[in-house]
């Protein structure tokens, strides 16, 4: 009897935690991953890519939102030019990025772990515009900054 009532102690703790609303971290990314940014003559040529990437994974979603972020980078890596580069990359996202892994670059890494495939509500789309806003307004700060010490 003492273990059904801590299992249901576990389960409602649990459940409660996938109820309550969750704070989105600010947004952050490793680029690629381990993956390379580019070629060794264009070390960053899909940089960009990846970052838009990232930016996908961060706010995490549903299934269909995830396969059209991994669908966009394969085509971003294909339009500068490298389409095997793209296939490969390609793969690797859809085998490591899932979020039922704890790693720090799984689909919906903004949130906690763990967070499944699931749609956004109204206050979790609320707090990933103030993030972005936030990470925009640094990102002009920023090049400001670098503009000054460069002389621009």
């Amino acid at each position: 009897m003492d273990a059904i009532k801590l299992f249901s102690i576990v389960l409602l703790m649990s459940m409660s935690q996938l109820v309550s609303a969750d704070t989105l971290s600010s947004f952050s990314t490793d680029g690629c991953s381990s993956f390379p940014e580019g070629t060794i003559k264009h070390q960053s040529l899909w940089a960009d890519c990846c970052l838009r990437h990232d930016l996908a994974y961060w706010k995490g979603g549903t299934y269909e939102e995830r396969k059209t972020a991994d669908d966009e980078l394969a085509a971003c890596v294909t339009k500068v030019g490298e389409p095997e580069i793209a296939k490969l990359m390609l793969a690797g996202v859809r085998v490591g990025g899932s979020p039922y892994f704890p790693t720090t670059f799984r689909w919906g890494y903004g949130w906690s772990y763990p967070r499944t495939y699931q749609p956004l509500s109204k206050d979790e789309k609320q707090q990933v515009r103030e993030k972005i806003k936030l990470f925009v307004t640094m990102i002009n700060v920023f090049s400001r900054e670098l503009k000054k010490e460069i002389g621009e």
